[in-house]
């Protein structure tokens, strides 16, 4: 008995653990193939003949700087300087949760990372508390140039368009490396609903926050990537 609880709860656990850890390090070099959500939508659509799964992996400096500072603007102005966890959206959505108001998303581009790459898009506390470990591994192990090529890359960004360089192409027929300022800002204007929103045909709210993304794109902060992270 004592060995069979040796072996449920330290030496499996365990190795999950070392298994995970050796996951996130493997995939700091190697390109991301496929993500749960992926499959995910693959089986939602899979009645509908226009579904086709389109993706392309590039490199970070094969992508527009107006992008990377696009998805910050828009999904996390504090990306360079937290440590995965941005402590400051969490207390203010803590505090609007208090208060009856309705919550503000306080998620960081690493942790939609860790969620995109490891995880299903599931709410529950447990997949939440599996985000949070993910987050703490690829902040320690892939770095933020890394954390940032990924998104980009796997961040869904339209029906069956994964990543920088297939919606650029999709919505624009341009490279990722060519997206204007505006461009940009319309993709990440598009992330928190892709599937509704479409950057070629923008609505009138996709133009104000595309304006208000562009404008917060000139105030913070530029990434000035370490070159031991390439």
């Amino acid at each position: 008995m004592k060995k069979f609880l040796r072996i449920l709860f330290i030496y499996i656990p365990l190795g999950m653990i070392l298994l995970s850890v050796l996951w996130v390090v493997a995939l700091k070099w190697l390109p991301v193939v496929r993500t749960p959500l992926m499959d995910i939508r693959a089986r939602e659509f899979r009645s509908d003949d226009d579904y086709k799964c389109r993706k392309q992996w590039v490199r970070l400096e094969d992508v527009s700087d107006n992008l990377v500072m696009a998805v910050m603007a828009s999904e996390d102005n504090r990306f360079l300087d937290h440590d995965g966890f941005d402590r400051v959206e969490i207390r203010k959505a803590l505090d609007e949760k208090k208060s009856g108001k309705r919550v503000r998303g306080a998620s960081t581009i690493s942790q939609q990372t860790a969620k995109n790459v490891f995880l299903t898009p599931s709410k529950t506390l447990f997949r939440k508390g599996v985000e949070a470990y993910f987050t703490v591994l690829i902040e320690k192990i892939w770095g933020k140039r890394r954390i940032m090529e990924v998104y980009l890359n796997v961040a869904e960004m339209g029906k069956g368009i994964y990543g920088a360089e297939a919606a650029a192409r999709y919505y624009f027929n341009v490279p990722a490396s060519k997206l204007t300022a505006y461009q940009a800002s319309l993709l990440a204007a598009c992330l928190p609903g892709p599937l509704n929103r479409d950057p070629a045909h923008p609505s009138k709210y996709m133009r104000q926050r595309s304006a208000q993304i562009v404008s917060l794109m000139g105030k913070i902060k530029k990434p000035d990537w370490d070159e031991s992270e390439k």
